[in-house]
Parts: C-alpha cells; sequence; structure tokens
C-alpha cells in the first residue's frame, strides 16, 4: 500500500553545515535578509525572516574551516526562498545586485520565476515567487507542464525601482 503525505504538509527550514559561521551569518543576513533569531553556542546560529524561530540553520559543528563540495558528489542541489510576491522577488534579487554577488542562472519555469546564486559555501540559492496555481501551464490533459524559458530579468528588475 503506497501512502501519500497530507496535502497541508509543507517543507520547513532548511539547516546547513557551513566553514565560517560569521561569514554565512553576514551572507544570510546582508544579502538574503535574514535576521538571527538565536546563536546556539560558538557553532550554531538560527535565522528567519518576520520572527519566525528559524527558516535557516546554520552550523559548523562538523564543518569548520572546511571545503565546498567537489562538483559530481552528492547532496544539497539548492535551497529555495519563496517569495510572497514578484515585487518582493524582485526587491530581494536587487538587494543580491546591489551586494555584488554573482547569479549563476535564472529561469521562468511557467509556475514560477527564479534566480539562482550560491552562498561562500557553494550551496545553491533559489529565490522564486509561483504565478497563482490558475496561471500554470497545462497540457490538453491538464497535466502540468513546467519549462526552463529564459527569464525577462529587467522586467524583474524594473519592478524593484
Amino acid at each position: 500500500m503506497s501512502y501519500t503525505a497530507d496535502p497541508g504538509m509543507g517543507i520547513g527550514h532548511v539547516h546547513l553545515k557551513v566553514s565560517d559561521l560569521d561569514r554565512s551569518i553576514a551572507f544570510y543576513r546582508d544579502v538574503i535578509g535574514l535576521e538571527v533569531q538565536q546563536r546556539y553556542g560558538p557553532g550554531a546560529a538560527f535565522m528567519s525572516a518576520g520572527g519566525y524561530h528559524h527558516h535557516l540553520g546554520l552550523n559548523t559543528w562538523e564543518s569548520r574551516g572546511g571545503m565546498r563540495p567537489p562538483r559530481g558528489t552528492t547532496g544539497l542541489y539548492h535551497v529555495a526562498f519563496l517569495y510572497p510576491t514578484r515585487v518582493a522577488l524582485a526587491m530581494a534579487v536587487a538587494q543580491v545586485a546591489a551586494a555584488g554577488v554573482p547569479l549563476v542562472g535564472a529561469a521562468d519555469h511557467g509556475v514560477s520565476e527564479a534566480v539562482y546564486l550560491e552562498d561562500p559555501d557553494g550551496n545553491g540559492i533559489e529565490l522564486y515567487w509561483d504565478r497563482p496555481q490558475a496561471e500554470w501551464p497545462r497540457d490538453a490533459a491538464g497535466n502540468l507542464e513546467m519549462g526552463n524559458a529564459p527569464l525577462d530579468m529587467a522586467g524583474l528588475l524594473a519592478l524593484a525601482a
């Protein structure tokens, strides 16, 4: 018998191993805009938006001074930060640009618009917003048809002006 998760289930927080806690806190605070909710001793911190206990955990318990994982290995592809509106995404992307952090990709997936970057340890980050479900592309049978079209970056960033 197959089990199907409750449709109200969501993915909570992500917890990353990092090599330098203070550097990672500064990145997620100054570039992504999260706030430190708690430092947990010298090796961990919990960060969030809006005062939530934590959307992101950072620790150096097993990784202090560690190296970026090499390409071609398994692990987390990226953590995705969902913004409530296209304008909120635009403001976040403008902040990334102002901080001088390079983007490694951008796409219009039909269901969402997304930009991709990396944190100082090489962890992938997706910043995105979802279009309303009624606008998601579907084939004639009603199956979802996500894509990977170029993102209108100029149009997105114009919303942040």
